[in-house]
């Protein structure tokens, strides 16, 4: 149970500081409710998932490979740029007032979710922060051990998810549609900014294997 409490604590910790997946729940949380936003963590969590299974089985050791991760970054930046453009072009669509019909689906918003996590940077620094601490707790004779840490950091990412989801939420309430439009477009130049960012790391990676 300490185990688990401590990467409960991890995940959570981790989950805080302002990532790609969180600005996109914020976003859609903002546009169409607290289950819209919620699903997209959900989304993000599911790749979460896939790359704990992933690193059990040797994952770490392929994306840690200096070429791998160049093109990553590469790809990742380009795409998370894409995200932040069509976020900006779209910013007045789709918005859901309290009390109106909702016209986006809860599929559409766990699909962005899933594209969004499944972003190549997103997945570098995913195993650049987790890899090691799901590696050292890995060993083949107690896998239950390597199962409660993941667990733990998905049950903290989860709680991150609600908590922040109940606050948008909140705040939806007291906001028009100009201002979740407004809050939108800088959600998609926050996107645009961690692709610049991406691209950073695609050069500093390509200067070491240069």
């Amino acid at each position: 149970m300490a185990l688990f409490i401590t990467y409960v604590l991890l995940g959570f910790s981790i989950a805080l500081p302002v990532g790609t997946i969180t600005v996109e729940m914020t976003k859609q949380g903002l546009k169409n409710g607290f289950m819209h936003g919620w699903i997209v963590g959900l989304g993000g969590m599911t790749i979460d998932l896939l790359l704990i299974i992933g690193l059990y089985f040797g994952l770490a050791s392929v994306l840690s490979l200096p070429v791998v991760q160049v093109i990553m970054w590469l790809v990742g930046a380009i795409f998370l740029c894409y995200v932040g453009y069509d976020s900006i072009k779209n910013a007045d669509h789709d918005i859901a007032l309290e009390g109106e019909k909702k016209t986006k689906s809860l599929f559409s918003s766990y699909k962005n979710g899933l594209l969004v996590a499944v972003s190549p940077g997103n997945l570098v620094f995913w195993v650049s922060v987790f890899g090691t601490v799901l590696a050292s707790s890995f060993d083949r004779s107690n896998t239950s051990q390597f199962l409660i840490v993941g667990l733990g950091i998905l049950f903290g990412i989860l709680v991150h998810d609600l908590g922040l989801m109940t606050l948008v939420a909140t705040t939806r309430k007291a906001m028009n549609r100009t201002a979740i439009k407004w809050v939108t477009i800088c959600a998609g130049v926050v996107l645009i900014g961690f692709s610049v960012y991406f691209l950073y790391e695609f050069m500093v990676s390509l200067q070491k294997i240069l």
